[in-house]
């Protein structure tokens, strides 16, 4: 019994050291003053009383860095707020100021009088010496932190007119390396822009790794917000109202995945002039026998090819036997379908696609696969068996806005077309029905907003004119039936 109160009592004497050196190394030398202080400089700087709150902050950073990730988070905010006068940047609320000496650079208005590029100058110093205390005493949300540390040092180089590319792209490439997910959605782009620019010529294959990194990433966080909303907007559906909680998460969903649709068609447009089959198929070529065994190349590779309509070359169908073999999946399988379809063996086409759809659990997934297969039916020409895959992806996932896409891209290829009408108005109706799915795509997907738009303008470029309607005796906004394969009801418009 006396031996077990000895240890008792040492291990109680050795946590309680552990605890001072933690104490001290967290609160340095002096913790009560560390603490009065660090409390004293967040309770002004929370409210923005910044004059009050520089004197305790900087006893704090001098003596005990380590107390409070918040000396880092106000006090760059702190330092922001005088780099800005001195950059004689103006708070514009309402109306946007006037006078001789007020100029603007970008969304920005500053007072020429007051500009010192000499202060502003130092205070940046002042900047990068946080991040990088930042960085040193809490290591963690690294992404983020290198995120905000290039979106300082463009604001920097933007206002003093100088060229620091280099330096944003060191601390973005940073930010990726530690984690991407941390990085705003205009900075992956940036980062992968002048990325493609590094090594388009002597490395393609890095930037198309790089993009199917971000892609990934970025199609991850899609999914994750595109859950949360099917889920509240099936509430919705049933009648039951949400919360202003719900409401909000609502929101939050929708602005996020329009942010995150746009990042994506930023992508796709740098990626576009390199990635193009005369680039891919040799590239292809050199690199499959020593990614014969890899399932992520592979899979990456076939998918890209199909992406770009590759797929007449020897090499794809090659490809993807290669992917079945390395990888026998419900992904590998659809792509072999499509193969056998192509080669005209129907029935075995049809086995594999049931059986990559049987092999998925996750509705999402499911999704992914029907909208592989209204791609290739599409491809066929079988414009009624597409739209149906397409409207199984949708009930998969109701929030696929490019199943809604490709329905009215099948829409618009009938239009003008005899099958679908005899008279003018009957043809160009069909456009308007076409213009209807992308619409829909837009309101059940906010991160196909931008390339939806693209197609709303140009299908109801064909659509019936006013004078048009006026001319048939028509009125604007009565229902019309669109005929043929189609057999819709849509609005004059």
């Amino acid at each position: 019994m006396k031996a077990k109160k000895t240890v008792i009592i040492g291990l109680f004497l050795l946590l309680g050291t552990t605890l001072s050196i933690y104490a001290q190394d967290k609160y340095g030398n002096e913790p009560d003053k560390c603490k009065t202080n660090l409390s004293i400089f967040y309770e002004y700087a929370k409210v923005g009383n910044y004059d009050p709150a520089q004197e305790p902050w900087q006893w704090c950073m001098d003596n005990c860095p380590k107390s409070s990730k918040n000396l880092y988070k106000y006090g760059l905010k702190m330092i922001h707020a005088r780099y800005d006068k001195a950059a004689g940047l103006i708070d514009v609320k309402g109306a946007a100021p006037s006078g001789a000496n007020i100029k603007k650079i970008g969304k920005l208005y500053y007072d020429t009088t007051k500009v010192n590029k000499a202060e502003m100058a130092k205070i940046f110093l002042e900047i990068n010496a946080l991040y990088e205390k930042r960085v040193q005493h809490f290591p963690v949300n690294l992404g983020k932190v290198y995120s905000d540390w290039a979106n300082d040092i463009f604001k920097s180089a933007y206002l003093e007119e100088l060229s620091k590319r280099e330096e944003i792209y060191a601390k973005l490439r940073e930010s990726f390396n530690a984690d991407p997910n941390g990085m705003s959605v205009k900075n992956l782009g940036k980062f992968f822009e002048i990325y493609t620019e590094e090594l388009k010529d002597t490395d393609p294959q890095s930037v198309f790794d790089r993009y199917d990194e971000i892609t990934e990433r970025v199609g991850d966080r899609m999914i994750g917000y595109s859950k949360k909303l099917d889920a509240l907007v099936a509430k919705e559906t049933k009648g039951q109202p949400l919360s202003s909680k719900e409401k909000k998460t609502k929101r939050a969903a929708e602005i996020n995945l329009k942010a995150l649709g746009q990042i994506e068609g930023i992508l796709d447009n740098i990626l576009s002039n390199i990635a193009t089959c005369e680039r891919l198929i040799p590239l292809y070529n050199k690199g499959l026998e020593a990614n014969k065994d890899d399932a992520k190349w592979l899979k990456r590779a076939v998918s890209r090819l199909n992406q770009k309509d590759c797929t007449d070359d020897p090499l794809y169908a090659k490809m993807v036997e290669v992917y079945v073999n390395a990888a026998p999946s419900s992904d590998a399988y659809v792509f072999y379908a499509g193969i056998l379809m192509k080669q005209g063996d129907e029935t075995k086409a049809i086995e594999y696609f049931n059986k990559a759809i049987s092999l998925e659990s996750d509705s999402y997934k499911k999704a992914d696969h029907y909208y592989k297969i209204a791609r290739i039916m599409k491809k066929k020409g079988r414009k009624s068996e597409s739209r149906n895959y397409a409207y199984k992806a949708l009930k998969e996932r109701p929030s696929m806005g490019k199943a809604y896409l490709l329905i009215g891209s099948l829409y618009y290829s009938s239009g003008n077309s005899n099958a679908c009408g005899t008279d003018e108005i009957s043809k160009r109706m069909v456009y308007v029905a076409a213009a209807d799915k992308a619409k829909r795509a837009k309101a059940v997907d906010p991160g196909i907003t931008s390339l939806a738009n693209k197609y709303i303008k140009s299908y109801m470029a064909s659509a019936p004119s006013k004078k048009l309607v006026f001319t048939e005796g028509l009125t604007s906004g009565s229902s019309h039936k669109v005929g043929c394969w189609i057999n819709e009801t849509t609005k004059i418009p």
